[in-house]
């Protein structure tokens, strides 16, 4: 009888994660919020579900920064796979190469865990739409495929021009001939270097001490998703295509227990009508108080928190029937302090404002969702944004994520999540 062999062990893939503290085009850039997450923590997000990567190593100089990777691999359970190193001052600044990084990251992780990596991955933060998909499509190129190096690119259809002037008199096509137009389907295919992921053979990697070596393979993604974060305006993008491109960012029924509403700017348009005598008036939408009742029949908590000290605040919420706590300077205590005497769970609280006297409450809910029309630091760190403007049917928009788009589902009152 022929004797089997053993199985080959599953080959340990690293990850790593370069990410300084210091950006001259936007600072403390590796902790700007896309779509309500820092950027560091989307990076240790992506390579924590790739099935491939084994361990994941954050190299920086920053404290903040490992704290917050560190928080992203404890909401995912595995706080055990995430490791920040610190990176020396000799390979932290502005001329430092990701190369350097890496191998500094490398040979501590081997020396911490007595434990050889087979592959290395270099996944950037600055790339916020990297997937699972795309790190282990890196991965398994090198890891399983043969192939030395492997990088992420996108099909690229554009003409590429240079200015030649200073040296020919002219400018030209660079993967073009300027003479002939032909059509795209007529032209070789280029594929343009996303910026993203990386995968590299370790022991080619020590040798060669660079990211391209021997076979390179190319690992297509989607061109919608390629986006390098290098100065505000890049930012700004970001943050506008992440409800379209972050995967399931709306919360549904199963994820909430409570809903806390904001007043002004979030069930009006944050415009006051101001009459003879000073009272003030505002417009709110009837469709935000169908919504309202809906949660309210689905068994939902609910809570009004403002800081408007205003009769137009309570009367709107005793007009909703929904408890209200107004004229509130520290929003986020009274949050929290509303939490525990009802036993709901903050993670399981959706909260929504509109500007900056909201942040404290984001940071304490679980779902911080932003309407439309509100301020760029609160849709920044929201993790979902509505597509109405606040006082134009937002709540109601809000309802339908919940409830659906008829707000008849879930009518039966839910059995509450007990987690603390």
């Amino acid at each position: 009888m022929t004797p089997t062999s053993a199985p080959k062990p599953d080959p340990t893939v690293l990850a790593v994660i370069p990410a300084r503290g210091g950006s001259k085009g936007v600072p403390a850039k590796n902790l700007a919020q896309v779509g309500g997450i820092p950027l560091v923590a989307r990076a240790v997000r992506a390579c924590l579900t790739a099935r491939e990567v084994t361990d994941v190593v954050v190299t920086t100089d920053d404290a903040a920064i490992a704290e917050a990777a560190r928080a992203a691999g404890e909401a995912l359970g595995a706080a055990e796979r995430v490791h920040c190193v610190q990176r020396p001052s000799a390979i932290a600044g502005d001329t430092a190469t990701s190369e350097a990084a890496v191998l500094h990251a490398l040979d501590a992780y081997e020396a911490m865990h007595e434990r050889i990596a087979d592959v290395v991955l270099l996944v950037q933060c600055t790339s916020p739409f990297v997937t699972r998909e795309d790190i282990d499509g890196v991965a398994a190129a090198v890891a399983r495929d043969g192939a030395d190096t492997a990088v992420t690119v996108a099909p690229f259809h554009g003409f590429i021009w240079r200015d030649g002037s200073a040296v020919e008199d002219d400018t030209y096509g660079v993967n073009h001939d300027k003479a002939v137009r032909p059509r795209r389907q007529d032209r070789p295919q280029d594929l343009l270097e996303t910026g993203a992921a990386y995968a590299m053979d370790v022991a080619g990697f020590r040798t060669h001490r660079h990211r391209f070596f021997g076979h390179t393979a190319l690992v297509t993604t989607d061109p919608a998703r390629v986006l390098e974060i290098d100065d505000p305006h890049d930012l700004a993008r970001a943050r506008a295509l992440a409800p379209l491109l972050d995967p399931s960012p709306l919360p549904t029924r199963e994820d909430i227990d409570a809903v806390v509403l904001d007043f002004d700017g979030t069930q009006t348009d944050d415009r006051v009508l101001i009459d003879s005598d000073g009272r003030e008036i505002v417009a709110v939408h009837r469709g935000d108080g169908l919504g309202i009742a809906a949660l309210r029949r689905a068994g939902l908590d609910l809570l009004i928190l403002s800081t408007e000290q205003n009769p137009v605040v309570a009367a709107r919420a005793n007009k909703l029937k929904v408890p209200v706590l107004h004229g509130i300077d520290r929003k986020d205590l009274a949050l929290k302090q509303w939490c525990d005497e009802h036993g709901i769970a903050p993670e399981r609280v959706l909260y929504v404002g509109n500007d900056v006297n909201d942040l404290p409450c984001f940071a304490v809910a679980g779902w911080p969702v932003a309407v439309a029309s509100a301020h760029d630091s609160v849709r920044a760190a929201a993790r979902a944004v509505t597509t109405t403007p606040g006082g134009f049917g937002a709540i109601r928009e809000i309802a339908a994520w919940l409830l659906g788009p008829t707000l008849t589902g879930h009518l039966s009152t839910p059995t509450k999540s007990t987690t603390k």
